[in-house]
């Protein structure tokens, strides 16, 4: 049996199991972009509010625009109810997405406060009933996204998964962990196991804990889950998606040189700063330089000069000490 494989969400047909996790702050079109290229077969956007899009705030509605040469737009929505989902619809459609997911995992305080994320766990109902909204509405593929639970002493993921097949959902991903949890300590992929046990013939997407090939290799192994999703392996390391896809074809993982490294944040900035401006630019991708230069020797040293750099000529002209 082989891992990797093609999958059905409704009537979208992807060719392979490997999909980029929703992130906020990170999974922009850019950054999308750069992950199907290198192999990811679906990338989620980074969570669109509904009540941004209700509103037609343009912040929001920025974060729902294609990536370049994104064929399939999976758009995540997050909303506290099936009423402020509906109010989203229409400016959500105008982005013309393949599929809808929406956000029943995030951990977030400002998010779970409003009741959206991870505190409609404490509602299956209501997972239900948004879902229903969606795939009457949009007529397209909807997917879900949730956790464990809302914590130890609560974990409902198989009601949760009740209520969103139930109500039409089209497959569901699962962090294997609780909202409480947060990302710490290490993610129970037993219960990924359990939610495609009780599921057997829907889509099931594993998430949690995914930061290397062999990493994906273990969850498939472990859980009998139809495809992976990568979070935070991810960021620094779109390669991630080629080298699994490799493994999981029986291959050994290409290794990633430091100049490629070096190159792929240096291309991903550029785009950045053609999309927001140099300045906006330059700030952002100082969060992304540690994780795709993590272990490079003279990583330090471009870490240093990045954390203020404002141009994208600063960028390459540190990035050049990684050739000294």
């Amino acid at each position: 049996m082989s891992f990797f494989h093609p999958v059905n969400i409704g009537n979208v047909k992807l060719e392979g199991n490997l999909f980029l996790a929703p992130m906020a702050g990170y999974t922009d079109r850019v950054f999308r972009a750069l992950c199907l290229e290198e192999g990811a077969y679906l990338a989620y956007t980074e969570m669109v509010s509904c009540e941004g899009l209700a509103r037609d705030n343009e912040p929001t509605k920025d974060l729902a625009v294609r990536a370049r040469g994104e064929k399939n737009l999976a758009l995540q929505l997050f909303g506290p109810d099936e009423d402020t989902a509906q109010r989203s619809i229409e400016t959500a459609l105008k982005f013309k997405p393949q599929i809808i997911d929406f956000n029943c995992g995030c951990p977030v305080p400002k998010v779970t406060r409003t009741g959206a994320g991870s505190a409609l766990m404490k509602s299956p109902a209501t997972i239900g009933k948004i879902v229903r909204v969606l795939k009457e509405s949009t007529g397209l593929p909807v997917t879900v996204k949730i956790r464990t639970g809302w914590d130890t002493k609560s974990m409902n993921y198989l009601e949760c998964a009740e209520e969103a097949f139930g109500a039409g959902a089209d497959a569901l991903c699962m962090h294997a962990r609780t909202k409480s949890q947060l990302y710490t300590p290490t993610a129970h992929w037993e219960y990924l196991a359990d939610l495609k046990k009780h599921f057997p013939d829907r889509v099931i997407i594993g998430s949690g804990d995914l930061f290397c090939a062999r990493d994906a290799l273990s969850m498939f192994e472990q859980t009998g889950v139809d495809a992976v999703s990568f979070a935070r392996g991810a960021i620094g390391n779109p390669f991630i998606f080629r080298q699994t896809e490799q493994l999981l074809k029986g291959q050994e993982p290409q290794e990633i040189s430091a100049d490629r490294k070096a190159r792929t944040l240096l291309r991903q900035l550029e785009e950045l700063a053609a999309v927001m401006g140099e300045d906006r630019a330059c700030r952002e991708m100082r969060k992304h330089v540690g994780f795709y230069l993590k272990g490079v020797p003279g990583s330090v040293h471009v870490k240093r000069i990045t954390c203020t750099a404002v141009t994208v000529d600063q960028y390459r002209q540190a990035l050049k000490i990684l050739d000294s």
